[in-house]
């Protein structure tokens, strides 16, 4: 009796066994099947799904590659994404983005982070492009020299009191 327990624990130790293996088959089979790509944007949606909010500093975009840095829990993370396959979801200069942004961060490795992705984007709305530099460099004059109550700038205000 004893000898027919031990054979039929064999025999499902065995059945486990395989079963585990052929699911272990299967996962590698389904996982080599898909391309980087989309290997890449299942990373992004569940960086976006669970991931943790913080600010961000992008200090270089060259082309469709943004460099970044952000710190979580004391700990500075320098990164980059490649927002190539993201292209219809970027402005005309993406250059123009350099400054403060928003990221999103996975709680279990901080490391690994998105700026963008196809249903969230932490990167700030530009205004839109001036047309003429003209106009653009008269009324960055004017801003500075003058505002809207007609202040003077502070050192002609100091020269007129020196006078008096």
């Amino acid at each position: 009796m004893l000898g027919g327990i031990q054979i039929g624990l064999q025999i499902g130790a065995g059945v486990a066994l395989a079963a585990a293996v052929a699911g272990l088959a299967r996962w590698l089979a389904r996982r080599r099947r898909l391309t980087p790509e989309k290997r890449e944007q299942r990373r992004r949606l569940a960086v976006n799904a669970s991931g943790r909010l913080c600010d961000a500093m992008i200090t270089e975009v060259a082309a469709t590659v943004f460099f970044y840095t952000y710190s979580v829990r004391g700990v500075q993370y320098a990164a980059s994404q490649d927002a190539g396959s993201l292209a219809e979801l970027l402005p005309p200069a993406p250059e123009r983005l350099i400054g403060a942004a928003g990221v999103k961060y996975s709680t279990g490795n901080p490391a690994n982070s998105i700026l963008i992705c196809e249903e969230w984007s932490g990167l700030r709305k530009l205004p839109p492009i001036a047309s003429n530099a003209v106009n653009v460099a008269s009324a960055n004059v004017v801003s500075i020299n003058n505002d809207a109550v007609g202040h003077q700038p502070q050192n002609a205000a100091l020269a007129e009191g020196a006078e008096r």
